[in-house]
């Protein structure tokens, strides 16, 4: 419960001050200007590092381990943290970064006594690298992952998406390892990034800047020696793996500059991103692609987590290999992904023929417009017992949805959405644990089908409406699911999937995502779900009350 109230709190922490940073980036001077050597076209607020780090930061505070390592974690990432907001805000040289970066290493060596001393099968047995070849080669490597970070923050929503894939296999393998400090620290950096990254994807609405790539990349640095540092089960080369895509990009980029004659610190356009693109994908096609490829080098992590380091260090050799030999051989060849003219006659052209009749929005919309307050007054039903205090938590809700119905319909929708993200997650965790006694068999069937059904009329819903401001559905989403639904629940490891954590995460994504699409396409007009909402609510606080 611990590790899923960080995950909760940072996101909707970083939900909050996003719009906030977002609207005071001018004063504070933190806006990204577009040149030739960026994709974005117009000047970007690049405040969102800010709400990354205070809600990652305030969702852990309060629960902070006794643990040296834990704080120096803390203190050096605020170290790189706030030297990223200088640059974001006044622009500081690649000195003066390094410098913050090298600052925040020494204080998780020194004070946090992390050590890079372990090799594994790589050297002989029990033999440990000496301090004076480790604390060097700590420090490298620390630095090295928090540029290389910074370094993918190229395209909307790419580095939050690795690094989410990054911290959610981190955090994994903590928890099934009892490493609670990291797993609580990885949680809450999800959450941060889940809520973040609402803002971030394609088309952007708000950038990390050096703030947030900093900040991520020195984390996920730390966090991976620290997980497989400490002579356990786990293979000490696993972060090749989980962090190998971004540092491969870093150390390619650097030496085809070396190479030309050019600082390795200029930075260009000839990062992994910026080569897809070239070979004619799109911005969201691009993407989607790094995650997918990051997707399968997190989940060979976990597969090979006990496995030989001999064994993970040609595999990502290889995988390296692989990726600079094929866009070597494109960039000779001159070839490009090709688009077939069939699936812009035939499937992109029957799919606009529906649009214009309205056949599918109508149905979709109708399914989507009952099944959202459905599953969520059927899944208040389901606990066997509702805490007390969340009658309490249910007089406040009420309190705040109850004058919205006298006030401007903006208020209200507000209120609406307040109260929904709030119920959601504690109601769906309560319902995945005891049930009554009466949801069992069919009833249990079809609420659960019911979930699995919705995201389809969700995207029906988007991919035909004809609402051209608002929600959007972009490959973070399928990504999303695809990590909450696919990777805890088919990964062998009992003692996280005892806890059924991936099955609530995918609904509260379901519930979340398919209420934020409702209200866009109810345009104002929410009297049927207000009293769905209130309802509910009220339902929740009388079950509260009686026990």
């Amino acid at each position: 419960m611990l590790l899923f109230t960080a995950f909760v709190l940072a996101m909707f922490i970083t939900i909050g001050l996003i719009p906030l940073l977002r609207g005071a980036a001018v004063r504070l001077h933190a806006v990204d200007e577009p040149n030739e050597r960026k994709v974005h076209l117009q000047p970007m607020p690049r405040t969102g590092g800010i709400a990354l780090a205070v809600g990652t930061y305030l969702a852990v505070i309060f629960w902070a381990p006794e643990s040296g390592f834990f704080r120096a974690v803390l203190a050096g990432a605020g170290i790189v943290a706030l030297t990223g907001l200088a640059d974001d805000v006044k622009g500081l040289g690649y000195r003066a970064k390094f410098a913050g970066q090298l600052l925040g290493a020494l204080i998780v060596v020194f004070y946090g006594g992390l050590r890079i001393e372990y090799l594994g099968a790589l050297l002989p047995e029990e033999v440990l690298l000496p301090q004076w070849i480790s604390v060097p080669l700590t420090l490298l490597v620390i630095v090295g992952v928090t540029n290389a970070i910074n370094l993918a923050d190229g395209l909307d929503g790419l580095a939050g998406g690795i690094t989410m894939l990054s911290f959610l296999c981190m955090g994994y393998l903590a928890y099934a390892g009892g490493e609670m400090p990291i797993a609580l620290l990885c949680a809450a950096v999800v959450g941060a990034l889940f809520g973040f990254l609402r803002f971030n994807t394609y088309p952007a609405t708000i950038f990390m800047g050096d703030t947030g790539s900093g900040f991520l990349g020195f984390l996920a640095g730390t966090l991976s020696l620290g997980l497989t540092q400490n002579k356990g089960a786990l293979s000490p080369l696993l972060p090749l793996l989980i962090l190998g895509l971004p540092v491969l990009d870093t150390v390619v980029v650097m030496l085809e500059r070396v190479y030309k004659g050019r600082s390795p610190f200029v930075a260009d356009s000839n990062h992994i991103h910026h080569k897809l693109m070239r070979l004619g994908l799109y911005h969201t096609e691009s993407v989607f692609l790094i995650y997918v490829v990051q997707a399968a080098l997190v989940t060979s992590a976990f597969l090979l987590r006990y496995h030989s380091e001999w064994l993970l260090l040609g595999l990502y050799l290889t995988f390296s290999a692989l990726v600079i030999l094929g866009f070597a051989y494109a960039g000779w060849r001159g070839w490009r992904f090709g688009r077939p003219e069939i699936l812009d006659r035939m499937i992109k052209g029957r799919l606009r023929a529906l649009k214009e009749k309205n056949l599918l929005i109508r149905g979709a919309f109708f399914v989507l417009k009952t099944g959202v307050p459905a599953l969520f007054f059927f899944t208040v039903l389901l606990p066997a017992r509702v805490p007390r205090y969340y009658c309490v938590f249910s007089l406040v809700l009420l309190g705040v949805l109850l004058p919205t119905f006298l006030a401007r319909k903006q208020w209200r929708g507000l209120a609406l959405g307040l109260a929904y993200y709030l119920s959601v997650p504690f109601l769906v965790y309560l319902s995945e644990g005891d049930r009554v006694g009466w949801v069992k068999g069919p009833f249990l069937w079809s609420y659960n089908l019911g979930f699995a059904f919705l995201p389809v009329f969700v995207f029906l819903t988007l991919r035909f409406t004809r609402r051209r401001q608002g929600f959007r559905i972009t490959p973070m989403d399928f990504l999303v699911v695809f990590i909450a639904v696919l990777v805890p629940n088919l990964l062998p490891d009992e003692s996280v999937g005892s806890q059924r954590m991936g099955l609530i995460a995918a609904k509260i994504i379901v519930l979340f995502f398919s209420f934020e699409v409702l209200i866009g396409e109810l345009r104002g007009n929410l009297g049927g779900l207000a009293l769905a909402i209130l309802g509910a609510v009220t339902l929740m606080g009388v079950r509260a009350l009686v026990g």
